[in-house]
């Protein structure tokens, strides 16, 4: 079954200044998913009947978690300590356990607190459940996105106002990058999924569905606004013509289709901060994975969710790892509409509002935040070169006036 329900959410909600070029012309686009259903989903069925079965798999995948779960670092563990300032008695939400990096740290730094371990992915929720195992009083494992979570922490007693810190550790955590099965990677060879959910939402359509079914127009969209890809356009057009032959199902089948559209020394010649060669499917991985997970509505919903359960005085700690999550975080701190186009500064944005005539002071939204350090906090040196995938990482606290 092709899963395209997913794509009748509501993105236009939080972000309908992204929408303005028809990125979600949502009649179009199931029309699309429906038509190449029987094409994509007969392909699929060949290549299934060629592997081994779906259980073998399955524990490969556990295994992989599992061993990807003992070697991952946590980024900026340090300043998140230092951020939330656990102390005895507190209560506390990981938004993102992942692999439980933080979520350890705060335990060492304070055994006598009680932790709520969220995320969506089914193989991170299995390992918040074999800690919380191990330390019942203490972790709570809760599966499900950040638009789930106000129900699942209501569900579990948590009371609105009543949090003393919330985490956010965004992006992708090592144990999907390093799980070819999860097809996250182009690295390693792998189905082209990008499903943080796994099959947990059987109906949530996959990248390779995305890839298959939706016209260039939309695909362009997706890639330039998700992506902030210059050549959206090119690599369209580029798997518009390689899935008129064959499907992609694939994440190496993609990452080379997107090669193919420049010459081979465009291929490598962008660098990341680290000044290292990264591939040219790289942005175009980003903005799938992205509009598969709906993650920038997600993280919005998730910013709101930790404001409502965070006590005053609470503290809520954010880690972003590319531009685009970064920018809503600073401006939900700053109570800067998420309308507000992104060619208008913050600094802008605040001299007009300080300087109108025509708003009274009583008709201006009073702040929420008080920011915990001045400007955005980032990996020092020494961090980046023991962890390499912490060089983007962008950390941004404040606490619950």
């Amino acid at each position: 079954m092709l899963r395209y329900l997913y794509f009748c959410r509501p993105y236009k909600e939080c972000f309908s200044y992204w929408l303005e070029s028809g990125i979600l012309n949502l009649g179009i686009w199931q029309k699309k998913l429906h038509t190449t259903a029987g094409r994509c989903n007969e392909y699929k069925a060949q290549e299934q009947a060629g592997q081994t079965g779906a259980q073998e798999l399955h524990i490969s995948q556990n295994r992989d978690s599992e061993t990807v779960a003992k070697l991952h670092i946590p980024v900026m563990v340090d300043e998140v300590i230092r951020c939330l300032a656990p102390q005895k008695g507190q209560v506390f939400l990981d938004m993102t356990f992942g692999s439980g990096g933080h979520t350890r740290a705060i335990l060492q730094k304070e055994p006598d607190v009680s932790l709520y371990a969220l995320d969506r992915d089914p193989a991170a929720h299995e390992v918040a459940q074999q800690l919380s195992q191990l330390s019942p009083k203490q972790i709570q494992a809760l599966l499900g996105p950040f638009s789930q979570a106000e129900a699942l922490l209501l569900e579990a007693g948590v009371q609105p106002g009543t949090l003393d810190g919330v985490l956010l550790d965004l992006g992708c955590s090592s144990m999907q990058l390093d799980t070819p099965e999860r097809g996250f990677s182009f690295r390693k060879d792998g189905p082209l999924d990008m499903r943080m959910d796994g099959d947990r939402c059987p109906d949530m359509p996959t990248a390779a569905d995305v890839v298959n079914a939706l016209d260039q127009q939309a695909l362009t969209s997706i890639l330039r606004r998700y992506g902030e890809e210059k050549h959206a356009r090119k690599i369209a057009l580029a798997i518009g013509q390689a899935r008129a032959t064959y499907p992609i199902t694939r994440t190496q089948q993609l990452a080379s289709i997107v090669a193919g559209a420049f010459p081979p020394s465009a291929i490598y010649a962008r660098k990341d901060l680290l000044q290292r060669s990264t591939h040219i499917a790289t942005k175009t991985f980003q903005a799938l994975r992205i509009f598969v997970n709906n993650e920038l509505n997600e993280l919005y919903t998730g910013l709101k969710t930790a404001q409502k359960f965070l006590r005053p005085g609470g503290r809520l700690v954010a880690i972003s790892f590319h531009s685009l999550e970064d920018r809503i975080v600073k401006r939900f701190f700053l109570g800067i509409s998420m309308t507000e186009r992104f060619n208008l500064s913050v600094r802008q944005k605040m001299v007009e509002t300080l300087g109108s005539d025509h708003e009274s002071k009583e008709g201006k939204a009073p702040l929420m935040w008080e920011m915990i350090h001045k400007k955005v906090v980032t990996p020092d040196d020494q961090e980046v070169q023991d962890n390499p995938r912490a060089r983007s990482a962008k950390l941004r606290a404040a606490v619950k006036l």
